[in-house]
């Protein structure tokens, strides 16, 4: 048994990926939408009654498809965090990164010691039940580590964040950074979308790869345009709620 490649992060800062959240809780249909064109699909369990059998069954829906699984941690905790590793997941987006200091955490909750504090099975679905030669020598250059910025104090510190080793992108989370700035809900006030701006233009002169989401499509075009470099263009709720109420609109009409 081999360890699979991560596409994703091989790719990452390559080209730009094209993705979206998953966030109902269902392995069939995260299933549909990995045959949708998708680079990238993101299991959420921060806003989503995704649990960790939840996380393991979509992953093995996605398995055999040309889209890569990201999974988002409820927390910045290294309890939560070595479980899903051992579940299978090779990309993590680590939510509410607040300093160069949480962002090193979340990267030792990802390594082996003396690199970091994740703890050792070697029968996990990740090292293939054991069957997988080399599992703790390989793991590492098929990780990658994502963290979530999400308020105006976290944009402060964006470069000591993103130069932190082991942080392979940064994600700027557009909703909570607009409630940080006073603008719940909206996160295409001006200011907000000014500070986002400056947030990616800060990133791409580091070099530093970028993430986003949003289900506005102008939005996403406008951010695909300025260079970031994986783009969430929807949710499972967004892309069926959208395309069930315009169906019954024109049903109707």
């Amino acid at each position: 048994m081999e360890l699979r490649t991560n596409r994703f992060k091989h790719d990452l800062g390559r080209r730009q990926q094209l993705g979206m959240f998953s966030t109902l809780g269902g392995a069939l249909l995260t299933e549909l939408l990995g045959d949708c064109g998708f680079d990238w699909i993101l299991i959420d369990t921060e806003h989503s009654p995704n649990e960790l059998n939840d996380v393991v069954h979509q992953l093995q829906a996605l398995a055999d498809r040309n889209v890569s699984p990201i999974v988002r941690p409820a927390w910045l905790d290294m309890v939560l965090t070595k479980r899903l590793l051992d579940a299978g997941a090779q990309t993590l987006l680590f939510p509410y990164i607040q300093n160069a200091e949480q962002a090193a955490q979340a990267v030792s909750f990802t390594r082996y010691p003396p690199y970091g504090v994740r703890g050792v099975s070697g029968s996990s679905r990740a090292a293939g039940y054991g069957m997988i030669p080399g599992y703790f020598s390989k793991i590492e250059q098929e990780l990658a580590v994502l963290v979530q910025i999400e308020t105006i104090d976290a944009l402060q510190q964006l470069e000591a964040i993103a130069a932190v080793e082991g942080v392979d992108g940064v994600f700027i989370g557009p909703a909570d950074l607009a409630a940080s700035m006073g603008h719940l809900g909206n996160i295409m006030h001006s200011e907000v979308q000014q500070a986002l701006d400056d947030g990616f233009a800060r990133l791409k002169a580091l070099g530093k790869p970028s993430g986003y989401l949003t289900t506005n499509e102008e939005d996403a075009t406008r951010r695909l345009a300025q260079g970031v470099s994986f783009v969430g263009v929807g949710t499972d709720t967004s892309i069926i709620s959208r395309a069930a109420t315009a169906l019954t609109a024109r049903m109707r009409a």
